[in-house]
């Protein structure tokens, strides 16, 4: 996961600080040597790294701060002040043309970036929030690039124009912009060609579609895993074809951060959304100040909400009725099946860990304990019992589990043992009644849409 490595060195830093009960310069600058390490280990800029320990140290020996009554936070909250400012220092907003005139989007980005995939969940994205999105395939070069983008459009319900490889891009985009006024498409969104590396060819090309159609935003994609490289392909699209903002794809894999730390410092450009998964429904919007709470280890409960809201599917009654069952100790296998659902809408346990406050330096033993194979395992054993069994756990027999084990695949022990961790979790149930209850009678974990874990 992103950021992880960077989070466990500044935290590490910052508990020296912490411990201690007045500070002095000399301690302030140890710790921030520490800083500057962790964030050139993440593929920070080397310029914009030397800026923001400036900045920080430049705040950090302030008399207000070395004499406070904790200093160690003080410093901790300041660093926090200039990762916002760093990143942002607000998110930052697609500009949509007012009226009922079409805004066209060029999504534009390296071979590899996941610029397709970006632009469809871009259009998806903007489909669940009213607007009515056209997809054109634009990249007549690449084989399979027309069919990727109308596979990716169907699977988001955006409808996908494209001519085929015989015409011109710009000839294409043309057509587009006229088709989508025709139909009342409001947002038009370009995927453009892109290389395996930055040429003439490819920019010319760029620049030629922005001289014939009105392009009124410009989105570069970037792959977040190539640190540094993403950030000098930002600069040079930036200044060979003026870009309004950038999508930073893969952030849910290996990527040290320095890309998002990066992008805004040296481009001066916003960061629009962050590509957390695979699936079209994975993209974020960035927010500065939760990016910035996440690598400090302090979690991201706001964002976790969010996509709770938007991924678990309950309406209000179901979720009033659920909650009152919950509060009764009526916690039965369709619940489970349905808890376990639901952690996979959110992008399954490390997703969900990743945002919780101080599970930073915890998210990897908690995963240890619980293994996703094992989750796999207990929907197989749920799903082989009857409908019977799923809501009345009670009349679980020695017979029933021998046939439930055979149809899951599994030994018996391994049924065994799952029924007494779903007990378990039964009276776990029973004893957290204040936990249930949360916005709009939604459930549990101070309302996050009725989510409850299946462990």
């Amino acid at each position: 996961m992103a950021f992880e490595s960077l989070t466990d060195k500044l935290q590490n830093a910052f508990k020296k600080l912490r411990s201690k009960g007045l500070l002095t310069q000399e301690d302030v600058k140890t710790a921030l040597k520490e800083v500057k390490m962790a964030l050139l280990e993440a593929d920070v800029n080397f310029k914009v790294v030397k800026q923001f320990v400036s900045g920080v140290e430049e705040r950090a020996v302030g008399s207000d701060v070395l004499n406070g009554l904790n200093p160690g936070q003080m410093v901790v909250k300041i660093v926090n002040d200039e990762l916002v400012s760093l990143m942002g220092p607000e998110n930052a907003e697609i500009e949509f043309q007012p009226g009922k005139a079409a805004t066209v989007i060029m999504m534009c980005g390296l071979q590899g970036a996941g610029k397709t995939t970006a632009t469809a969940k871009l259009a998806g994205r903007l489909l669940t929030k009213g607007k009515r999105p056209l997809l054109v395939a634009c990249d007549i070069y690449r084989p399979g690039a027309i069919k990727q983008l109308q596979i990716n459009g169907q699977k988001v319900g955006v409808p996908v124009f494209e001519m085929g490889d015989s015409n011109s891009p710009v000839d294409i985009a043309k057509a587009a912009i006229e088709h989508a006024r025709k139909n009342d498409n409001n947002v038009v969104i370009l995927d453009t060609a892109g290389r395996l590396h930055i040429d003439d060819e490819m920019m010319e090309e760029l620049v030629n579609i922005k001289k014939n159609v009105e392009v009124h935003q410009t989105i570069l994609v970037v792959d977040a895993m190539t640190g540094q490289d993403a950030v000098t392909v930002a600069g040079d699209f930036n200044e060979r074809i003026g870009i309004d903002g950038v999508i930073l794809s893969k952030m849910d894999g290996d990527a040290r951060g320095g890309a998002a730390l990066s992008v805004k410092a040296v481009t001066q450009k916003p960061i629009f959304y962050v590509g957390m998964g695979e699936k079209l429904t994975d993209l974020e919007p960035f927010y500065p100040d939760r990016m910035a709470n996440r690598i400090l280890g302090m979690g991201d409960v706001l964002s976790l909400i969010e996509k709770a809201e938007e991924s678990i599917d309950i309406d209000e009654e179901t979720s009033k009725d659920m909650a009152s069952r919950l509060k009764k100790g009526k916690f039965d296998y369709n619940d489970y099946l349905e808890s376990m659902k639901q952690m996979k809408n959110l992008g399954g346990l490390s997703s969900i860990l990743g945002m919780l406050p101080g599970m930073g330096l915890k998210t990897k033993d908690i995963e240890g304990a619980i293994d996703e194979d094992d989750l796999k395992r207990n929907e197989a054993i749920i799903l082989s019992m009857t409908k019977e069994e799923r809501a009345n756990p009670k009349i679980m027999s020695l017979p029933r589990k021998g046939r439930i084990a055979k149809g899951a695949g599994v030994d018996i022990a391994v049924v065994n043992r799952f029924v007494k961790q779903f007990e378990q979790t039964q009276k776990m149930m029973k004893q957290m009644p204040g936990m249930l209850g949360g916005k709009k009678g939604k459930g549990m974990f101070g309302g996050l849409g009725g989510m409850r874990f299946p462990f």
